[in-house]
């Protein structure tokens, strides 16, 4: 029986530092607003899952780069008015308590509380802006009752060789976490054991991974941010902290998650959702992925062969072969085009709408791929042209580098927004 929480919990979702991991995705633009599977956001997923879940109080706190975020938020989450419900951006802003921008995660929901209060509710959900995955936070809230819980930690299974990548919590058998250790190195592994499932165990995954999802009873966030005001960031001081003097219980959640904090992971995750059985289900009725309503037609593919891609409203497709691909919004693809685990951000207007009608105006007079280009591994940003005859593939396999209109990151060729790559090019 699912637990009643629209009149108890509030949203905060957090946008996100300056993105240095995902640059140059983030040259223009805030991690959650990093395009995602031809037409959605980063944030949809995160709010998809409040909606999904009959959370409909949300805050996004934002600060780098979020004009488009902002744009995006206000576009596409507008509640009726017989309904309380709402999506509100909250940037970061000077107050007579502080002149600096937000200094860290928990710095952030410090300096909106004020805000948050003005609401009624007993709990407070937090939430990253830039992960990709479907989970019922009531069911988690469900939970945090259920234990009696001061904080609720989302956790997931990880092997030894995935844990220094994450804050490690270990549990005892009532799932309540005893320990928490931020990214320990392999060799320091030994004793962070938690009690899991037989079906990890024999996986190996027998570390339990926090997923920077919480749940705080109102009163306990307010005296754990209050206690000590030079605590700026929730994994490295807050909940460390609040593990030695509240009770605090994982949530183990049983499904996909990907956190998207490199350029890797999100090129990854984009080509899973083209994969025939993905992870991650977008075409799930119960888990419904809320974005922008935008009215396009359909994709239009002439002559072409397609295998294992997503293909986004709006496109064009001449002759044509695409494999292992996310093809995004008004994509243009031109006669005789080879694409190969490529993910392809689309473009904001037509290629043959006239620069002097068209609206945005930034960007090239016509974005898309020209005739008889080869793209492979690669991350093409939106409104891109890409001349005729261009070759763009890491065939020395660098891992990082730059040049004119390009960079490698993590391995993949970055093609960032509005760049002009001229004919016959090869990078």
């Amino acid at each position: 029986m699912q637990t009643t929480v629209d009149d108890k919990l509030l949203a905060v979702i957090l946008g996100g530092g300056a993105g240095t991991r995902l640059f140059p995705l983030t040259l223009r633009r805030s991690k959650p607003a990093v395009p995602l599977a031809g037409k959605y956001r980063l944030i949809d997923i995160p709010v998809s899952n409040c909606i999904n879940s009959n959370i409909n109080r949300i805050f996004v706190l934002t600060q780098y780069n979020s004009a488009s975020l902002n744009r995006h938020i206000s576009r596409t989450y507008t509640f009726d008015r017989f309904r309380s419900g709402f999506v509100n951006i909250m940037a970061a802003e000077q107050t007579p308590m502080s002149k600096e921008w937000f200094q860290g995660t928990a710095d952030a929901v410090r300096r909106s509380m004020p805000h948050l209060s003005v609401y009624r509710h007993t709990h407070v959900l937090i939430l990253s802006g830039d992960q990709l995955y479907q989970m019922d936070y009531r069911d988690m809230f469900a939970h945090h009752e259920r234990k009696k819980a001061d904080i609720t930690i989302a956790t997931i299974p990880v092997t030894a060789e995935e844990a220094p990548a994450f804050g490690i919590l270990k549990t005892d058998e009532e799932e309540l976490i005893t320990e928490f250790h931020e990214k320990p190195p392999l060799d320091k592994l030994k004793g962070k054991e938690s009690p899991v499932p037989d079906k990890y165990a024999e996986k190996g995954r027998i570390y339990l991974a926090s997923m920077g999802i919480y749940i705080f009873n109102k009163e306990t966030l307010q005296e754990m941010l209050d206690e000590r005001p030079e605590d700026n960031d929730f994994g490295k001081q807050i909940i460390p902290r609040a593990i030695k003097q509240r009770r605090v219980v994982s949530y183990a959640f049983d499904g996909y998650w990907s956190d998207i904090g490199t350029v890797r992971s999100f090129f990854e995750a984009n080509l899973m959702l083209a994969q025939k059985y993905p992870a991650f289900d977008l075409y799930s009725p119960d888990h419904q992925l809320y974005t922008n309503p935008r009215l396009l037609p359909p994709a239009k593919i002439q002559s072409s062969y397609v295998q294992d891609s997503l293909i986004a409203e709006g496109s064009v497709i001449i002759n044509s072969q695409i494999s292992n691909s996310v093809i995004g919004i008004r994509s243009f693809i031109g006669n005789n085009t080879t694409i190969k685990n490529t993910v392809l951000m689309g473009a904001d207007y037509y290629p043959w709408i006239d620069h002097s009608q068209r609206d945005p105006v930034e960007g090239p007079e016509q974005p898309g791929i020209n005739e008889e280009a080869y793209i492979e591994g690669a991350i093409v940003d939106k409104n891109v042209s890409i001349g005729r005859r261009c070759i763009v593939k890491n065939r020395d396999q660098v891992q990082e580098g730059e040049g004119p209109n390009f960079y490698i990151r993590d391995g993949i060729v970055v093609i960032p927004k509005n760049a002009v790559i001229p004919d016959d090019t090869i990078i």
